[in-house]
């Protein structure tokens, strides 16, 4: 049965504090009707005795307590889902903005859905093509797998994004794959460059696009990647689907909870964010994975924007234990002219070894990928080096190093954002910088597969 109030006795935000309420339940979800007929829609964030905490979702602005009714629906909010929901836009409520038909939905899902039981998971072992080298050759993303990418205020983390909701398949496999993209407080500007990118490439016609805009109340930034999420499950675990999730910006979403965690007045951990942002991010990304006896499944790779390029703030630092790895995207790169900007050397994927190698990318990956990370490694350390002594100082190893370091920097990383480049380009322009050094340098690769496709690439 229904229940309304008409006891709101506090508005703080976007928080209403609701007395004398009876059976109400947490994560409820809630419809405020205003004194001028007009309805919001909320959820209840707490419960104490015979007083209710409802967050609101499209803001406060103009509620009057007095005449104001709440009431209660005895459920979570939820999301209608359909196969039909590919290739349409919505807003961070689920709400179809594309001027497109009706969804008629197959069912109702809980928003908040539940992190996989580790008993229930399968391991990520099948490769997914970005089509980007410093991706796919070096910090491989496999499927199930949670790699988020660590990005700055001005960083080009749009362009990649999109260039990864382009280009991402899983190869030797034809099974259905769709994109779930998630933006959470940007710009209008922002949302028409993805809406139009994805348009003007055909990528929309896989894809599930959540756009909460930068205007939009802070409290609908808290259930967008949910929203993403349970489509993303929902055709990953009941139609088979491969999924890949892309959220941006994390940054966005983790301020609106310190917002909301002010109102509720509740003492501040770090940086004044929640002492729960660990727990609450965790329920996000761990809803990542494949399922025992399921072909779908969710991968991940949520974008956040580093506040002052820190890697310790909590957002980067919290995220970094719960996923599998980090793409560190960098600015000196970016003023070298370099797209995408991917800083190699400190970027990691936890489970690039289990989606590479023999039947699933090429036996020559995994041996060629840690050689251009010494290499490079290397390169970096020689250039520096000519920087404090003079090149003269070099060894003529050392500037082959540098030059192999230069070219590697232009050549692999710089491949722009919209060459869509196989694991096999990526392999074979490997060895063809891998050729600037001497044979005796290359230590991490067998003779015979050095005879066997460095011969071949010449």
């Amino acid at each position: 049965m229904l229940k309304e109030y008409k006891t709101v006795s506090e508005v703080v935000g976007p928080l209403m504090a609701v007395e004398g309420i009876q059976g109400i339940k947490y994560d409820e979800l809630v419809e405020i009707q205003m004194q001028n007929g007009e309805t919001r829609t909320g959820q209840v964030l707490e419960v104490s005795e015979d007083k209710a905490m409802v967050q609101i979702f499209e803001g406060p602005a103009g509620i009057n307590i007095k005449e104001t009714k709440v009431r209660f629906q005895g459920k979570p909010l939820s999301l209608d889902v359909s196969e039909d929901m590919v290739g349409r836009i919505f807003d961070g409520m689920g709400r179809a903005i594309d001027n497109g038909p009706e969804i008629i939905p197959e069912k109702s899902l809980d928003i908040n859905g539940q992190a996989i039981n580790p008993v229930a998971r399968d391991y990520p072992d099948e490769f997914i093509q970005t089509g980007i080298s410093a991706i796919d050759h070096l910090n491989t993303l496999v499927r199930g797998q949670k790699l988020p990418v660590f990005s700055g205020s001005g960083l080009p983390h749009k362009e990649l994004a999109a260039q990864i909701a382009r280009q991402a398949t899983v190869l030797n496999n034809d099974d259905k794959f769709a994109v779930v993209f998630a933006a959470m407080g940007i710009t209008f500007e922002e949302a028409e460059y993805f809406m139009e990118d994805f348009r003007k490439t055909g990528a929309i016609d896989r894809s599930v696009m959540f756009v909460n805009l930068a205007d939009d109340p802070a409290i609908e930034r808290i259930a967008t990647p949910k929203m993403a999420l349970t489509t993303a499950e929902y055709l990953a675990f009941e139609k088979d689907m491969h999924v890949l999730v892309i959220m941006t910006d994390m940054t966005n979403y983790c301020e609106a909870l310190r917002e909301i965690s002010a109102a509720r007045r509740e003492v501040p951990g770090r940086r004044g964010y929640p002492g729960y942002l660990y727990t609450n991010l965790s329920t996000l990304y761990e809803r990542a994975g494949r399922l025992v006896g399921k072909k779908g499944s969710v991968t991940q790779i949520p974008i956040l924007s580093m506040p002052e390029d820190d890697i310790t703030h909590p957002i980067p630092d919290l995220t970094g234990y719960i996923t599998e790895g980090q793409i560190i995207l960098s600015r000196e790169l970016k003023g070298m002219g370099i797209k995408p900007p991917i800083n190699v050397l400190p970027s990691l994927s936890r489970l690039k070894d289990k989606g590479t190698g023999e039947g699933k990318t090429r036996k020559d990956h995994a041996p060629t990928m840690n050689q251009l990370f010494a290499a490079y490694a290397k390169g970096k350390e020689a250039k520096e080096l000519a920087i404090i002594l003079g090149e003269s100082a070099l060894s003529k190893t050392d500037k082959l190093y540098v030059e192999f370091t230069n070219r590697f920097e232009q050549e692999y990383i710089n491949q722009g954002f919209y060459n869509n480049r196989t694991i096999q380009e990526s392999l074979d322009l490997g060895w063809e910088l891998l050729s600037i050094l001497p044979k005796s340098e290359l230590k991490r690769i067998k003779d015979d597969m050095i005879e066997e496709f460095m011969l071949k690439g010449e």
